[in-house]
């Protein structure tokens, strides 16, 4: 009956099973154990009485199964709903087991640079250095850009850009380069190739050639140094050799001053710009930010590595997740339900700042939780590019508050994120469905929409 013993193996699983023994029958199994060695025969006891308490995790109410009936039965779901504000479980089904989440990813994606960066206030910074012998001198032999993956930045910009960089070097007394030298620190841009995005990274990606990206991590960085030498020559400063020159392995690097600095800014404007309309080249971006690192081997492999270091240390359950980029776009990722809403969770109570709220519901309610306002906004309207997202045209006319990731891929569609219940209490949900690459997305989109509408109206 194997039907029957999948049934009993999900219910009776050790997360959902405890059993509650008297004290005699504790007592009997230690003394039990101790003696069993010893020739004399044991007294015969007194039958002591075994409770076995079964405590599981709800499963979805009446009005959710009706909701959900319109699932084709060749699509497999897992679901999981937590009130925010008593903890408690509303529904879960297969909430453990690993699904392919498509875009649901970049929820994981914002969550682990914002890990990195200390919350919201943290930022991307990139440098201008000279050798530290030269520091002070009108001519030097090198200047070297050091970024950190920042996404951020422009070429032209008045602020975090390279003409800033090239005006401060300018301002600080530079007059003469021998030459320029680029250093991506630890982060290994070709190891993006191999993504399903196949597009490279660098240690610096102006936000003007998000369109137009060049072929390949060679090609990246002779733009970058092309348009650096031309940022420093506006600003006044010679260089005298134009040949693209790399850094120097770390062990091997002599010291160096800085003489240009600068830092991203509005963090919270890029993650929302990434996440609601869910930009996938952006949230690759992201990810390689956090390869960037310090300490890091700097591929894509080890930066999802990283970001489930990163959620596990928060607490989220990482049983069965797996990160092979930042975007979702390939079906090698899983995630389950029960770490998706643990990582709402967390991003509820802290909203990426790395410190908790005192009062979580008040600056949930009052639209200050950047994380969650950094989502899109169901029923809106719109383009995707604005607040409403990939959910603007979803849940119209419903006045349901839904602040959510989508993902979609053939035979794949996820939706996680807050609702407010009728209780007036957020609600954590995430519900996933792989099916056939055939599988109807939009009768999938339409089923999810129910069903949050339902747990909406019940909790």
């Amino acid at each position: 009956m194997p039907a029957v013993h999948t049934a009993f193996s999900r219910l009776f699983s050790p997360r959902n099973l405890v059993l509650v023994l008297s004290s005699g029958a504790v007592m009997a199994l230690l003394l039990g154990g101790l003696f069993s060695g010893q020739a004399q025969q044991p007294q015969e006891a007194t039958p002591q009485a075994v409770t076995v308490q079964l405590q599981h995790e709800p499963t979805p109410s009446q009005a959710s199964m009706e909701a959900l009936g319109g699932l084709p039965a060749n699509v497999r779901m897992t679901l999981l709903v937590q009130d925010l504000v008593t903890g408690e479980v509303r529904e879960s089904l297969n909430s453990r087991a690993p699904m392919i989440p498509a875009s649901t990813t970049k929820l994981v994606t914002a969550a682990a640079v914002l890990g990195e960066l200390n919350g919201m206030d943290g930022w991307w910074s990139t440098e201008l250095t000279v050798p530290a012998a030269e520091w002070g001198r009108e001519q030097v032999s090198a200047l070297t850009l050091r970024g950190s993956a920042d996404p951020t930045p422009t070429v032209t910009g008045p602020n975090d850009s390279l003409a800033d960089l090239a005006a401060q070097a300018a301002k600080n007394g530079i007059r003469e380069v021998g030459t320029v030298v680029l250093d991506d620190g630890s982060l290994q841009p070709d190891s993006w190739q191999n993504a399903v995005i196949e597009t490279p990274m660098a240690a610096f990606m102006p936000q003007e050639w998000l369109e137009r990206r060049p072929a390949n991590a060679e090609a990246f960085r002779r733009e970058i140094h092309a348009a650096l030498i031309n940022a420093l020559e506006e600003a006044g400063i010679h260089v005298a050799d134009r040949t693209l020159t790399s850094a120097a392995a770390p062990a091997a690097r002599q010291p160096a001053e800085g003489v240009a600095s600068v830092q991203s800014s509005d963090l919270a404007a890029f993650l929302a710009s990434t996440l609601r309309p869910s930009d996938n080249l952006r949230a690759e971006e992201l990810l390689a930010s956090v390869a960037a690192q310090p300490g890091q081997p700097g591929t894509l492999e080890a930066a999802g590595r990283r970001a489930a270091e990163i959620l596990h240390g928060w607490g989220v359950d990482t049983a069965g997740i797996e990160l092979h980029d930042g975007s979702g776009l390939t079906r090698d990722n899983r995630l389950t339900a029960r770490a998706l809403v643990d990582l709402l969770d967390v991003m509820y109570r802290t909203g990426g700042t790395g410190r908790p709220y005192s009062d979580p519901l008040t600056v949930f309610e009052n639209d200050a939780n950047p994380y969650a306002e950094a989502l899109a906004h169901a029923g809106v309207g719109g383009s995707k590019y604005g607040r409403g997202g990939t959910l603007s045209g979803r849940l119209v006319g419903t006045g349901l508050d839904v602040r959510a990731k989508t993902g979609t891929l053939p035979g794949v569609s996820s939706l996680a994120g807050y609702v407010v219940g009728g209780s007036g209490h957020p609600l954590a949900f995430a519900v996933l469905m792989n099916g056939p690459e055939t599988a109807p997305i939009l009768e999938l989109r339409a089923v999810q929409d129910r069903w949050v509408q339902a747990i909406a109206a019940q909790y």
